[in-house]
């Protein structure tokens, strides 16, 4: 039997639901459609985009197929997943007494539901009885009818109804759907958490920029998309390694190191080189720690000198902008090392094992076309000298070997062209392309101020950097603004927007939604109003339903999130919520008007109010975006 254990309190079952087929609402502004188990699973197949294949759908405990209730608060329906599954045993309970036997046959696949567009019809609908009438032989009005009737009877439920040809509106309870503010504030910076890839080693490669100059406005926005996936797939319960390739090998390190020289002589930069004020700041730098004479030095010696102290060097200040930036590596991983390691030799070798290497013209060859590839792929070349692709196989081989069965790539759209020959590799290596190595491929950001695009850094020159961005609206919201949209568009980022603080800014929307919500705290303190009494079927008010809906839907959110690798879910999430909680601030007093009492009303929206300001900083956090408390 399934073991929720979703880390929340036995009450929450929201990840349960959406990965048994359970579509939550319509989407929340995020462009999603209710997802069945069923859909889930032919996008997973279908594998048409490398985002959309990888790890599985359900966890091992949901794959034997094992369903079990989640546990609930008395006898209340707290959330959907609880919904569901008292649903599917009301509808083979209904067809049971019909059509007997045939019962069996019904699966939670069958039984969906989702958030009505309009809220007059109810919490929540289904259109279980249209669905499973024709195949059983039933009229699905009348089939409908008889759900409803046994639903009626289900504490939690005030009542369900049927409409038009089959569909089920169902309401629930005013204290069934209240309760869920309250196991929010309990379950903390808990709720929202699943697991799904519960102890699955997660290898997360990103930025892996090359140490020849400043990090790129490309490369930024990797740093914020890939750190928000990696703490998505932490709070799915993965067990996330996150690396930085450092390549610290080949043409271009050469053309960095010539550059430098050229400027420590004060000539211009080679015609292929790198220019940029940074270039003559790294040279001077060497030239302040290297102990000895530089001008005694040969011309190689010199070109070693500053290749090796140079990278380090620009290294350092890569790292440390990352580290500005939130986001620090658990292992950086030095291409040279491939090299001088024999790690090439070592996977050369297990291919040719496994019957996929063969020598021509000279040169070593992997067989990638019986792989998909369009052509074969040289290995090491006529003259000795490994090829590109070397690197790679080595480098994926070694990630195999450390243990990691989930293997993700995020690169630039000029990689587009790699990501069949990587696949080709995966499966030589006689493992599942787009399940054990996944290529996620990013578009281009371009900053714009005053309606046109900034060209052109003060520090690099010819590329736009990270600090550009940065040190004109700081870390949050450029974080945010990078991960806001989904990764396979491209993205033009408006800084005069970025630094406005009025709604329009979506990140300025977002934190003052919670410090509102840590204000209202500040003043209910103040004024004798507790989180004390809570009384669920007080929370009657329409913006209070809609209110409790989305925080309901998070857990959703957040499990989609990774599942499709796409963190601005969250990002939309959050405004959408935002918003929500702005409406119910504006209609519903969490503390008394004048001289009136406390009443156990206001000291229970106390709790939805501090439950919303708990989701709110779990999302933030997701995204690697502060919560402030006053603004």
């Amino acid at each position: 039997m399934l073991a929720v254990g979703l880390g929340v309190g036995d009450a929450l079952g929201l990840s349960l639901a959406v990965a048994l087929g359970v579509p939550l609402g319509v989407g929340v502004g995020v462009g999603t459609q209710p997802l069945s188990a069923a859909r889930a699973r032919a996008v997973t197949a279908r594998g048409t985009t490398a985002r959309r294949r990888g790890m599985p759908l359900l966890s091992p405990a949901l794959a034997e197929g094992g369903l079990q209730h989640p546990g609930s608060v008395g006898s209340l329906l707290v959330n959907p997943a609880e919904l569901t599954a008292t649903l599917l045993d009301t509808v083979r309970a209904t067809v049971r007494q019909t059509a007997g036997e045939r019962a069996g046959e019904i699966t939670v696949d069958d039984v969906t539901i989702e958030r009505p567009r309009n809220r007059d019809h109810g919490d929540w609908a289904s259109n279980v009885a249209l669905k499973l009438g024709k195949r059983l032989g039933l009229d699905p009005r009348e089939f409908a009818a008889s759900i409803a009737s046994a639903l009626d009877a289900v504490d939690g439920i005030a009542h369900a109804e049927v409409a038009g040809p089959g569909f089920l509106n169902i309401t629930l309870d005013a204290a069934a759907a209240g309760l869920l503010a309250q196991k929010i504030v309990e379950a903390g910076d808990r709720y929202g958490l699943g697991t799904l890839y519960d102890a699955v080693p997660i290898n997360l490669e990103f930025v892996s920029a090359n140490p020849t100059g400043p990090l790129h406005i490309g490369g930024t926005r990797w740093a914020a998309v890939g750190d928000s996936l990696a703490r998505i797939f932490e709070a799915q319960g993965g067990a996330v390694t996150r690396e930085y390739y450092f390549n610290d090998h080949g043409a271009q390190i050469d053309r960095f190191a010539r550059s430098l020289v050229a400027a420590y002589r004060g000539e211009p930069a080679p015609e292929d080189g790198y220019g940029g004020q940074y270039i003559l700041d790294i040279a001077a730098r060497v030239i302040e720690v290297y102990p000895g004479d530089l001008d005694a030095l040969p011309p190689a010696e010199l070109q070693e000198v500053f290749r090796s102290v140079g990278i380090d060097l620009m290294f350092g200040d890569i790292k440390a902008s990352l580290h500005d930036f939130g986001v620090d590596f658990d292992v950086y991983f030095h291409e040279n090392d491939l090299h001088e390691s024999g790690a090439v030799e070592h996977a050369v070798a297990r291919l040719r094992e496994l019957g996929h290497i063969y020598e021509a013209d000279g040169a070593t060859w992997l067989r990638t076309t019986e792989f998909g590839d369009d052509k074969d792929r040289v290995v090491i070349k006529s003259d000795g000298e490994a090829a590109y692709i070397s690197g790679d196989l080595a480098y994926y081989l070694n990630k195999r070997e450390r243990g990691f069965e989930r293997n993700i790539i995020l690169l630039g759209a000029d990689h587009h062209g790699y990501v069949q020959r990587l696949m080709a590799m995966t499966a030589a290596f006689g493992d599942v392309p787009y399940v054990n190595l996944e290529i996620l491929i990013g578009q281009q950001v371009n900053l714009v101020r005053d309606g046109e695009p900034v060209r052109m850094s003060k520090r690099a020159g010819t590329i736009v950097t990270m600090e550009d961005l940065v040190d004109v609206v700081g870390v949050d919201a450029a974080r945010y603004a990078l991960v806001r949209s989904s990764m396979d568009s491209s993205l033009d980022i408006d800084l005069d927007l970025l630094q406005k603080r009025t709604n329009d800014n979506p990140v300025f929307y977002v934190q003052y939604g919670h410090a509102r919500t840590q204000a209202v705290a500040r003043n209910a303190d103040a004024a004798g109003v507790p989180r004390g009494r809570f009384d669920a079927s007080l929370l009657t008010h329409e913006t209070e339903s809609a209110l409790l809906g989305v925080l309901a839907d998070y857990p959703r959110v957040v499990l989609q999130a990774a599942e499709f690798r796409e963190p601005h879910r969250v990002a939309r999430y959050l405004e959408e919520l935002a918003g929500t909680y702005h409406r119910w601030y504006d209609a519903c007093r969490v503390i008394p008007q004048g001289d009136d009492p406390v009443e156990t009303v206001h000291e229970t929206r106390r709790w939805l109010n501090d439950a919303t300001g708990q989701v709110l900083r779990n999302g933030l956090g997701l995204l690697g975006v502060s919560a402030p408390e006053r603004m």
